[in-house]
């Protein structure tokens, strides 16, 4: 089992960063056929072998990620895109 764990500070509004966080979500729920829903300042997402949240808190917004063995292969390749999908979101240029 692999862990992907991102952390992104960023000075979005509240109502901001749960709109930024979902755009993260819609991408994972995209590339990678996830169920995500949100539980309080929390979204959880999940498939067969695949877990994890993003939480936001306060000035920034916490994601791991816990890969199965088959996924694990793919770990850096999905780090890199929810990272870089991250930076985008909750840094506006």
């Amino acid at each position: 089992m692999s862990e992907i764990s991102i952390v992104q500070e960023h000075t979005l509004s509240p109502e901001q960063a749960r709109a930024a966080a979902q755009q993260v979500a819609q991408k994972l729920a995209a590339d990678y056929d996830l169920a995500c829903k949100w539980d309080g300042d929390m979204l959880r997402f999940e498939r067969s072998g695949v877990e994890g949240a993003l939480s936001l808190e306060g000035q920034r917004a916490a994601l791991r990620i816990r890969l199965g063995f088959f996924m694990s292969a793919f770990a850096s390749s999905i780090e890199a895109k929810v990272a870089e999908k991250m930076r985008k979101v909750f840094v506006p240029a």
